[in-house]
């Protein structure tokens, strides 16, 4: 990811936090936006044709802000990555925005792999340990991976929980290995 992502994303984030206007309204907002962007080959084609001025584009973009109904910051910063020619990373703007978001919610990203998918209620329960762990709410993705055997890998950040079956496995392997010595 491109170092002018983070500073979009960053300051659509001031932007939004100083006005204290409504994120999850915004969000919506967006993700509409991005739904049209990504169904429309043409579109992102004609926002990223050099041959067109940055003000022709603008004045579309203004056109389809009558259909989407886009506050004014958000038309902004899409205005403005048009203007310095950023408009292919508006997908990668909106997913940094949205993890800053996240974060300033407390929030915190994790992964969960398991050997088996896991029904609802597994979920749930699963979910709130690993909120009690780690002292906060928890944004989790869940991945399956048989080599696991059972059990759950839990990554927070850098740091992981291994209760896997695997793990347990390698651990006492290693605990018979430095015993024997």
């Amino acid at each position: 990811m491109p170092a002018f992502v983070a500073r979009y994303a960053q300051a659509f984030a001031d932007v939004i936090g100083e006005a204290k206007l409504d994120a999850e309204m915004l969000n919506r907002q967006f993700a509409d936006f991005l739904a049209t962007w990504e169904a429309s080959a043409e579109l992102r084609a004609f926002f990223a044709n050099p041959a067109l001025a940055a003000v022709r584009k603008v004045e579309i973009l203004d056109k389809l802000n009558e259909k989407f109904g886009m506050a004014r910051p958000l038309r902004n910063l899409i205005a403005v990555l048009i203007d310095h020619d950023r408009i292919a990373y508006v997908v990668e703007v909106a997913a940094d925005w949205r993890r800053i978001l996240k974060e300033q919610q407390g929030i915190r990203p994790a992964e969960i792999v398991t050997a088996r998918e896991l029904g609802a209620g597994e979920r749930e329960a699963l979910l709130a340990s690993v909120a009690q762990l780690v002292g906060g709410k928890v944004d989790a993705a869940f991945k399956l991976d048989s080599s696991i055997l059972g059990g759950a890998v839990v990554r927070v950040g850098s740091t992981v929980y291994d209760g896997s079956v695997k793990g347990r496995l390698e651990r006492l392997r290693e605990q018979l290995l430095a015993a024997s010595c």
